[in-house]
């Protein structure tokens, strides 16, 4: 079998397949993260009514903290392969397509960002994701603080989870203008 060349926008559009495969599964990963979080959100709540122990709901910082901070980074990287799409491998498979004709690639990357709705939906987005990840934890502090039955390291580890909480916060805030 005779060897064949393989063309730059063969290869062009072999890496689009590839990033694109990558983005889907991120974002199948990054939304279910919410659902694995309403999930051990719920599960602690009910533990601690049940052991009538505040002290469990500091759990709840730290596993906000992991799953909240791997939803912000699969959320920057599908953005990132979006803007890569757009700004990199669009531009390159156009020039070849068309050969300067001003040829677009891959409209529907540009396209869906000029709903006129995108800002609101992306502030909606933002506030569900400092609830989940940011304003539960910290209310599962409050709970905790309020019940005065806490030895000093367990309040001073409870300090600790609210300013990396609220570091997470600040992060969820800056991913989000930045997008």
């Amino acid at each position: 079998m005779p060897e064949q060349d393989v063309t730059v926008g063969q290869l062009l559009l072999a890496e689009y397949e590839s990033v694109k495969s990558e983005q889907r599964a991120r974002i199948g990963f990054r939304d279910n993260l919410l659902y694995v979080t309403l999930a051990v959100v719920a599960a602690v709540i009910a533990a601690t009514a049940q052991a009538e122990q505040p002290s469990m709901l500091l759990a709840l910082p730290p596993v906000c903290l992991v799953l909240g901070w791997t939803y912000l980074v699969n959320d920057e990287k599908i953005s990132a392969i979006g803007l890569y799409v757009r700004d990199d491998l669009g531009p390159k498979l156009a020039e070849l397509a068309a050969h300067g004709s001003g040829f677009a690639t891959f409209g529907w990357e540009a396209y869906h960002r000029s709903d006129t709705r995108r800002r609101s939906r992306k502030t909606i987005q933002t506030v569900i994701d400092l609830t989940a990840f940011c304003a539960v934890p910290l209310a599962a502090l409050v709970v905790f603080w309020v019940n005065g039955d806490a030895t000093r390291l367990l309040v001073a580890l409870s300090v600790l989870e609210a300013l990396a909480v609220a570091g997470l916060a600040a992060q969820v805030v800056w991913y989000a203008k930045a997008a």
